[in-house]
């Protein structure tokens, strides 16, 4: 099948795939902290395991990461 990964074409060798298959077959990185969009919809990661993705589907691979500076005084912001 030939899907979109991240923006990219890919061609996987299976008419479908679940996420869950998808995520190993792809090699992506800390699977358990990644988000999944699929066709422009956020899935559930209970869900993984049970929807399929096949030919011409858009998939996204998205990492949400917290972070931060250190307070600084609202004079300090602009040096």
């Amino acid at each position: 099948m030939k899907i979109k990964v991240n923006g990219k074409d890919q061609v996987i060798d299976a008419a479908s795939l679940t996420v869950t298959e998808l995520l190993k077959t792809v090699k992506v990185e800390s699977p358990e902290m990644v988000s999944v969009q699929l066709n422009g919809e956020f899935l559930s990661k209970e869900h993984f395991a049970n929807k399929y993705v096949k030919d011409a589907d858009e998939v996204d691979f998205l990492y949400f990461m917290a972070g931060g500076i250190e307070e600084l005084p609202v004079s300090e912001w602009r040096k």
